[in-house]
């Protein structure tokens, strides 16, 4: 896949001065390193709706379900001028064809979880989302989404990235027409990623693919991204990583000598103790799919789902 993936950002995390102190939160690593890969859309609500920078701070005040949007001394209501905002730039962003959206946290616009609300005794509680964050992902419960401040958990940045390459793979199918050989051969590829996600998910879009004969195109597709996507939020495990290492090692039963076998299923331990990271089993399985020419395996994106230089898998 050659093609630049597209993907929704918060302004300030790009370097833009739209914060409303006229600073901004540039993030390195969103900027350099995933630049290299993907091509950002920034949004930022407070300026797109007509505020100026600098301009008076804001938070949510109210019911964190349904919260007000005021400013935070003079208490000006700016709630219905994001509201009329949110909803064009919804529409625009629904022609973007965006795979993920990276919002910035604690921002009563922008934050995605534990915003803070306050209620009517100037209290806060770090209950709510931002106006703006909320109304994507109702629009868009799909696509998916993550705060700057989480990607600097390794874990948490090694799956938000895999579900947008992964959905940049399913758009990229999608594109080329819906049939079911074409959606079978999606399913095969990425079996064992299903796998390492969620077993169960891993059976029903087994079953799903396996009736789809004769089934409406459209609601067959529907619901294979459905849960495509609902396995792709259930995050990997090193339990359930391991799984799918011993089930690739099946595979090479009849060309793996005894010691090779011997040494795979060290490292396959070793990685379940937490000891080596999961780049080291996936490295030499590929050795292996090279050497004995396993096509099948090679076709598979467990092995390969993002490049290897954003090293993904090189955390224990």
């Amino acid at each position: 896949m050659t093609e630049t993936i597209k993907i929704g950002i918060s302004s300030c995390l790009l370097g833009n001065p739209v914060r409303y102190d006229g600073g901004h939160k540039l993030d390195r690593f969103i900027k350099d390193t995933l630049g290299q890969y993907m091509q950002f859309v920034p949004v930022c609500p407070e300026v797109e709706c007509g505020l100026p920078v600098p301009r008076e701070s804001m938070r949510l005040v109210g019911d964190a379900a349904a919260p007000r949007l005021l400013t935070s001394r003079s208490g000006l209501d700016h709630t219905e001028r994001m509201q009329n905002w949110v909803q064009g730039r919804l529409a625009q962003l629904a022609e973007e064809g965006l795979c993920g959206f990276i919002f910035k946290k604690d921002s009563p616009s922008s934050g995605m979880w534990r915003v803070k609300v306050y209620n009517a005794d100037g209290m806060p509680a770090k209950s709510g989302s931002g106006l703006f964050a909320r109304a994507f992902h109702e629009r868009f419960p799909r696509i998916p989404v993550e705060e700057e401040g989480r990607l600097h958990d390794p874990k948490l940045r090694e799956n938000f990235i895999e579900n947008i390459f992964a959905l940049r793979r399913w758009r990229a199918s999608l594109a080329e027409g819906r049939q079911l050989g074409r959606l079978v051969a999606f399913h095969t590829r990425e079996k064992l990623l299903m796998m390492a996600h969620s077993p169960n998910h891993y059976r029903d879009l087994g079953k799903l693919v396996a009736g789809g004969k004769g089934r409406p195109l459209d609601a067959l597709y529907d619901d294979y991204e459905r849960l495509f996507v609902e396995a792709l939020a259930l995050k990997t495990t090193p339990a359930k990583n391991v799984n799918v290492l011993q089930h690739l090692l099946g595979y090479f039963k009849k060309d793996l000598d005894a010691a090779e076998k011997q040494e795979m299923l060290e490292i396959i331990g070793q990685y379940r103790q937490g000891h080596l990271p999961m780049i080291v089993p996936i490295t030499l399985i590929n050795h292996y799919v090279r050497k004995y020419d396993q096509a099948y395996l090679a076709g598979q994106t467990y092995l390969n789902p993002h490049p290897v230089a954003l090293q993904l898998r090189n955390h224990v």
